[in-house]
């Protein structure tokens, strides 16, 4: 019937929406203490609100933030953690840190803006790199090994920083914990402060998505329907470097969410980023605040960084994905 690819499409968003409904509840629901006690129960849901709203908006930060990049480089093994996008805007927020706990100002700038700021900086300049050295080239191997060394470079200056920050015990803590990534120290003021970025870069991408469409038939083609490709390219950049800084400023550096989600996808709702940028949102988000879940209840003495969570589970997932790639090139 006409109606089915509709219903089909209908069928998922409701079993995306029941999924990040159902990790909602449970992340409320689970962690330290007593929901039942009055004492506690205003407290706790506050905490463990603020939790699910930034695992929330990084999951579907980082989720759209990968179909950005996929579309762009026409590549679907590429994402913003495999790029190195992830490990620059972690960069820039451990500058940010340091540069707040020495007791720097910033005309005109908020202090919980600082942080978004500083990631957003390190993101746009990791993705301009790459974009810079691989415009011409858009092969698997090219991409990963750029992505691979940018990564290596922006983790050793920021094994740097947190040296640098050894000296003093609150702020090492902060940047070790930053840099692993997780949710539970983010206040409910980062969270409104990424929220902007996060509106932005989401509403950005889906006005976008004609573009990006046009984008995966290929340059040539995209020039002939009167794409310019490379401004097009710079400002997927922009959208998806908005996005990343937004993710890591309030989750710090998680990676591969923006791998697996739009692979789990592509299958269900098609390759229309009219479809597929809302579903990765929807998606994302369930995925982060699940993660989030599983750090909590993990047994281990303390709670498990998130990004362990996400790394391991998207590490398989993209060796996977990798040996896919190369069985469809020989076999092509």
């Amino acid at each position: 019937m006409p109606s089915s690819p509709i219903m089909r499409i209908v069928l998922v968003y409701a079993v995306l929406l029941a999924l990040l409904a159902a990790a909602s509840a449970v992340a409320l629901a689970t962690g330290p203490g007593s929901l039942r006690d009055p004492a506690l129960c205003s407290t706790l849901i506050e905490l463990r609100a603020t939790r699910v709203a930034a695992a929330l908006l990084a999951g579907a930060s980082l989720a759209v933030g990968g179909v950005v990049v996929q579309a762009v480089f026409r590549n679907p093994l590429v994402s913003p953690s495999i790029l190195g996008t992830t490990a620059g805007a972690s960069l820039g927020g451990q500058l940010s840190l340091l540069a707040l706990a020495s007791g720097a100002m910033f005309a005109g700038v908020p202090t919980v803006l600082v942080l978004p700021l500083g990631c957003l900086a390190g993101a746009t300049l990791s993705l301009a790199i790459l974009l810079l050295f691989c415009r011409d080239r858009t092969g698997t191997l090219v991409l990963i090994l750029t992505g691979f060394i940018l990564s290596s470079l922006f983790l050793a200056l920021g094994s740097f920083v947190t040296s640098l920050a050894q000296d003093q015990w609150d702020l090492s803590r902060a940047v070790v914990a930053f840099t692993l990534g997780g949710v539970g120290g983010t206040s409910p003021r980062q969270v409104a402060a990424a929220l902007p970025f996060v509106l932005v870069g989401l509403g950005a991408c889906w006005a976008w998505n004609p573009t990006l469409d046009v984008l995966l038939s290929g340059e040539e083609e995209a020039r002939t329907l009167g794409v310019e490709v490379g401004q097009a390219r710079r400002w997927s950049v922009v959208w998806v470097a908005v996005l990343t800084s937004a993710a890591i400023a309030v989750g710090g550096n998680v990676a591969f969410v923006g791998l697996v989600v739009p692979h789990v996808l592509r299958p269900l709702v098609g390759v229309r980023h009219s479809r597929l940028i809302p579903a990765a949102a929807l998606l994302g988000g369930a995925f982060l605040v699940s993660c989030d879940v599983l750090a909590r209840i993990f047994p281990s003495r303390s709670e498990l960084p998130l990004g362990v969570i996400t790394g391991i589970i998207g590490a398989p997932v993209f060796l996977v994905l990798l040996a896919r790639s190369y069985r469809e090139v020989e076999h092509g």
